[in-house]
C-alpha cells in the first residue's frame, strides 16, 4: 500500500488500527492526529498515545472511524452479536 502524504495536512484527524505493544493479541481502532514531524522537518507524522509515528505505508490510515471499523472487522473478524458496522 503506497501512502501519499499529499492527501493529509497537519491537523487532520485520522483513524488507525493499533496493536497494544504489551498485549499483542489486542488491537483497537484509535483516533490519531496528523502533525508536523518534529524529528524530520518537512514531513508529517501520526501522533498517537503521546508518541510520533511515521506517516508511511507501514500503518494503515483511514479517513473515517467507520472505514477503520470495517477494515478491523475484515482483518480480525467478529460475531453477529456485535451488531452491524457502519
Amino acid at each position: 500500500m503506497e501512502l501519499n502524504q499529499n492527501n493529509y495536512r497537519a491537523g487532520d484527524i485520522v483513524y488507525v488500527i493499533y496493536r497494544n505493544p504489551h498485549t499483542y493479541d489486542v488491537a483497537n481502532v484509535q483516533e490519531a492526529a496528523v502533525v508536523n514531524n518534529p524529528e524530520q522537518p518537512g514531513e508529517l507524522a501520526l501522533f498517537l498515545y503521546e508518541t510520533y509515528f511515521p506517516l508511511d505505508s507501514d500503518i494503515a490510515v483511514y479517513a473515517s472511524e467507520g472505514e477503520a471499523e470495517r477494515a478491523y472487522h475484515d482483518a480480525f473478524g467478529g460475531t453477529d452479536s456485535e451488531g452491524q458496522l457502519w
